[in-house]
């Protein structure tokens, strides 16, 4: 499981460190991709593998599933870090996330998701404003803490 919040800098030459505390359960491999929000998402290969057949069974009909599989698979690269922990992220990914030097590293349950620190700061705020009427919806889909 990832948990956790840690400030990192991307380096002139685009790479960034994972927090120790992620390695082990990232492994020598992973993927990382387009995230929602304006973030990247970084999977374990055993997490991808799963959230790859739930998207597979997507109905190929359907526009919005086709859209949202184009989408999160075409930003996808497999990545490794390097001895230092550090992972080379793809201009791509970072243009996407608009991630420049000071970054965000968090960790949400199977998944570490990477932010530019202005954007995670002001999604952040934005959220805690609202967070028990959030609460209470998910309440409202049998969610219970």
């Amino acid at each position: 499981m990832f948990m956790g919040e840690f400030q990192h800098n991307i380096d002139d030459k685009g790479r960034l460190t994972i927090p120790a505390k992620f390695r082990e359960n990232l492994g020598a491999q992973f993927i990382v991709t387009r995230g929602l929000d304006n973030c990247l998402f970084v999977y374990p290969m055993s997490e991808w593998s799963v959230l790859e057949q739930k998207l597979k069974s997507l109905p190929l009909m359907k526009s919005d599933a086709r859209a949202f599989s184009r989408f999160f698979f075409s930003g996808a690269t497999e990545c490794e870090l390097d001895k230092q922990g550090r992972v080379n992220l793809p201009n791509h990914l970072c243009e996407y996330a608009k991630l420049d030097k000071d970054c965000v590293v968090i960790g949400v349950s199977n998944r570490v998701e990477v932010w530019s620190k202005a954007i995670w700061e002001g999604y952040y705020q934005q959220s805690e404003e609202t967070f028990n009427e959030i609460a209470e919806k998910l309440v409202d889909m049998d969610f219970n803490f």
